[in-house]
């Protein structure tokens, strides 16, 4: 690996040279890079709510964090994170929605993993570093590839073809030991066809959680060639992961004794993870009406966590491990052990899609297929006492899914005068099968058919050349994930009916979104609030629910050097009633607050540049009261928080070696707030504190964030 880096670096600056590329050939290259994701992406005239993010929007406060902490401040999201600074395992909910229920693309492959359909932003450590440019569609948005929408759809376009050679060093560190070294180098176009270009990252982070360290490697590496009308990229990507695990939280008492301890002790408690991706694209304009793409995709990931067991039962490990004897010499039946939890996955996709855009009329024709096979065992690799027959592999689970997704959509809109009409259908065939045992020693034998009819259609009028009103409505319905059916093998596929209601305006000092949304669910996947023993949220259905509820974005330019940004999410999120065992009686709890759903959420961003080169970012996060499960439980609320960030960013250019450096500085938590933006509840029953009646008890853990920490760095680009 420093070969290769090596070499292109001096490759890079040998070509540094070249002679200028015409603006003719960067605005061809650009609009091929777009069509990539053009069959899933909306522009502005689209009757759905969205948000863009660019590079430079990324690039003022990416000093390490994930990418979703990174997307904190924009319309109705939250985000939380394990270790507690925003490094490790991350989450984002959009809506109240779960990730297991928001779709993720990158270059329009999906990124959710298709069994347990949630996204592991962990594996791909700086991924923000080679990202030009995502879009967040909130509710069911447009049809896109993968598991459809429930709360939001992110989709990824990394990065951009670089006219000129060029290779850039940033280094930053911060609170907690955290520190984040990435080189990016690229040719520049080479014969006016060619450029390769790539990224090398390392990060490591304490974690605000005692112990909850980040040992993390990533890469990113492109070649692209181009002609007239011709755009071919390959991409490979991927990290590596080696994080101590913090997934069970800790309760009320421990966090009012030490809010930053962990309860494991193990030192090697880890979790250690390898994915690699590799992508083909294939952008072709065959004339000046009609594009088409083609992208294949292979993803291969492979990892384990570790665990140590006191007194674990030896009917777990039988034939592996023999059990401890008491001081009599008698079996107790339990024994000490460390074992590790394996997955081996491969995942190929193949997408393809045609676009006819001709005066009034886009139409959009696209298919996608995928793949899935996925490992899952279990070994032992130490026990105080092993059986004699034991080999090393030998494994005390064995289990395997796999799971092929075959979708179609077209998409239409037609512009009549003032008037954009869009029409969107898509056909989703899933089957979805598995053999062998689960971590808990059950058999899980499935053989799942599902074939989904997602329909959307919407209206568009422009007011005036500054503004537009639209309506929409969605349908969309999104399987059960794997774990879903180890906790329930009945559980039901969730459906959506999804509608939207906005105003956009668009001039050149105030930029205004309003939109109105009613999202009515059937078998909604609700997160329980419980987790099970390896940290993943527990999911069931509730019968009918809904979201309702009123997002505002505004931007308003008050002078050259002042600009302010602000969001605003209103929302009533319900289930119409809830029916669950308690006391020992199935008992009515009526309507209900859904889990995870605040009814208010804020953000807000004041900029001031002071020059050209040098800029201040106060920005501010308000998140109201939340409940953790669903059934309006005192113990399950997660208290409203309210905090700061300030975000400094310097640019110097000076006149040899280097063409920009870049000094940026981010304080997190300015008055130093303790807040919780995630946690867990779960119930359970005493038969023991009276006789012969059954009493629910309730419990809570809880995921402390970091207070007052900076992060601080330097880019060097040249």
């Amino acid at each position: 690996m420093k070969k290769l880096i090596l070499t292109v670096f001096l490759f890079s600056n040998l070509i540094i040279s070249q002679e200028k590329v015409t603006d003719t050939i960067q605005s061809l290259e650009q609009n091929l890079d777009e069509v990539i994701v053009e069959a899933i992406r909306i522009d502005k005239s689209s009757p759905f709510s969205f948000s863009n993010v660019d590079k430079k929007d990324l690039e003022l406060k990416n000093l390490g964090q994930d990418l979703p902490i990174l997307l904190n401040f924009s319309p109705s999201v939250i985000t939380t994170s394990d270790a507690g600074a925003g490094i490790g395992y991350t989450g984002i909910r959009i809506r109240g929605v779960s990730p297991q229920s928001t779709n993720i693309t990158i270059n329009g492959i999906p990124y959710n993993d298709p069994e347990s359909l949630g996204t592991f932003w962990v594996n791909l450590p700086d991924f923000t570093s080679s990202v030009e440019s995502l879009q967040i569609q909130r509710g069911v948005g447009t049809s896109t590839n993968g598991s459809g929408a429930f709360g939001a759809s992110i989709n990824i376009l990394t990065d951009k073809i670089s006219q000129f050679a060029n290779t850039e060093i940033s280094n930053s560190f911060g609170s907690y030991n955290t520190l984040k070294h990435t080189v990016k180098l690229s040719t520049g176009i080479i014969n006016d066809h060619f450029e390769i270009s790539g990224r090398f990252s390392k990060i490591d982070s304490d974690g605000y959680i005692d112990r909850a360290y980040s040992d993390l490697k990533s890469y990113f590496i492109q070649a692209n060639y181009f002609d007239e009308n011709t755009l071919i990229k390959a991409i490979t990507f991927g990290g590596h992961e080696k994080t101590y695990q913090s997934w069970s939280g800790i309760t009320k008492e421990q966090m009012i004794e030490n809010r930053r301890q962990n309860p494991y002790t193990y030192e090697n408690e880890i979790d250690n993870y390898k994915q690699d991706h590799f992508q083909l694209h294939w952008s072709e304009q065959i004339n000046n009406v009609l594009s088409t793409n083609l992208s294949l995709n292979y993803t291969d990931g492979r990892g384990y966590f570790e665990q140590y067991r006191d007194d674990d039962s030896v009917e777990t490990y039988s034939g592996i491990v023999k059990s401890d004897l008491d001081e009599n010499g008698n079996e107790i039946g339990t024994t000490d052990l460390i074992r590790r939890r394996w997955l081996d996955n491969d995942f190929y996709v193949l997408n393809a899609s045609l676009n006819y855009n001709y005066k009034n009329l886009n139409l959009i024709f696209s298919g996608s297929y995928s793949n899935y096979i996925g490992d899952h065992f279990g070994e032992v690799i130490w026990a105080r006492n092993f059986d004699k027959n034991y080999s090393i592999r030998d494994r005390y689970y064995d289990g395997n899914g796999k799971k092929n997704d075959l979708s179609f959509f077209t998409k239409v809109s037609y512009k009549l005068n003032d008037i954009l009409i869009y029409g969107d259908l898509q056909l989703r065939k899933i089957n979805y099968k598995t053999s062998g045992i689960t971590s808990d020693l059950n058999n899980l034998i499935l053989n799942k058919k599902y074939n989904f009819f997602n329909p959307k259609i919407g209206i568009t009028h422009n007011l005036n050349l500054n503004s537009l009103v639209y309506f929409s409505y969605s349908r969309a319905n999104r399987e059960p994930s794997r774990s879903d059916y180890e906790n329930n093998p009945d559980i039901k596929p969730e459906k959506l009916n999804d509608l939207e209601f906005g105003y956009r305006l668009n001039s050149e000092k105030l930029k205004l979104n309003l939109n109105a949304y009613y999202m009515l669910y059937n078998e909604q996947l609700v997160l329980t609030g419980a987790i099970d023993d390896v940290g993943a949220p527990i999911r069931s259905n509730s019968g009918s629910s809904y979201r309702v509820g009123i997002e505002s974005e505004i931007n308003l330019e008050l002078s050259k050097k002042l600009d302010i940004s602000s969001n605003l999410t209103l929302s009533s999120n319900k289930n119409k009633e809830v029916i669950s065992n308690y006391n020992g009686a199935l008992t009515n709890f009526g309507k209900t607050n859904l889990s995870y759903s605040p009814n208010f959420i804020t953000s807000s961003t004041i900029n001031y540049k002071f020059s050209e080169k040098f800029s201040i970012r106060a920005l501010s996060k308000y998140v109201g009261k939340q409940f953790m499960g669903n059934i309006d439980a005192e113990n399950s609320i997660l208290d409203s928080y309210f905090v700061n960030d300030l975000n400094f960013n310097l640019r110097i250019t000076p006149k040899r070696i280097f063409s920009e450096i870049i000094v940026s500085g981010l304080i997190n938590n300015v008055f130093d707030k303790e807040y919780v933006s995630n946690g867990y509840y779960y119930t359970y029953d005493d038969n023991w504190s009276e006789p012969g009646k059954v009493i629910t008890l309730d419990g809570a853990g809880y995921y402390p964030q970091a207070t007052r920490n900076f992060l601080i760095g330097i880019s060097m680009k040249f």
